[in-house]
């Protein structure tokens, strides 16, 4: 008789189609050195968990699929009316590196912006 592997539990998956450019701004966290967005969401999560992320950018009709982290949680009701949701780490790979790589080309000037964004 052989032990059942113990199975872990499958990362949800989050659709995220970013239409406009100041919403990606929004959304985009450059503090994660990888790269990272922020997911509006009611959902729980803790820190740690897997997200799978199939995310669309702004006139690009591909979908870049990301296998991420929770990085940090945003709670319902949070101070200064934040949005609800979770931030999501890039993962250290070459198909992260890409995607930052064409998220910080999609943004540009806006990313030394003084405006407030959802992140940190």
């Amino acid at each position: 008789m052989s032990n059942p592997s113990p199975t872990t539990p499958r990362p949800s998956v989050i659709q995220l189609a970013i239409k406009e450019k100041a919403a990606l701004y929004a959304a985009y966290i450059p503090l994660f050195t990888d790269g990272g967005v922020f997911i509006p969401t009611t959902r729980d999560y803790k820190l740690g968990d897997d997200v799978y992320v199939l995310l669309s950018l702004p006139e690009d009709p591909q979908r870049y699929p990301v296998a991420g982290k929770v990085a940090w949680v945003t709670p319902a009701r949070a101070a200064a009316n934040r949005t609800q949701g979770v931030g999501i780490r890039f993962p250290s790979d070459e198909k992260s590196r890409l995607l930052k790589i064409k998220i910080e080309e999609i943004l540009g000037a806006h990313l030394g912006s003084e405006r407030p964004t959802q992140t940190i």
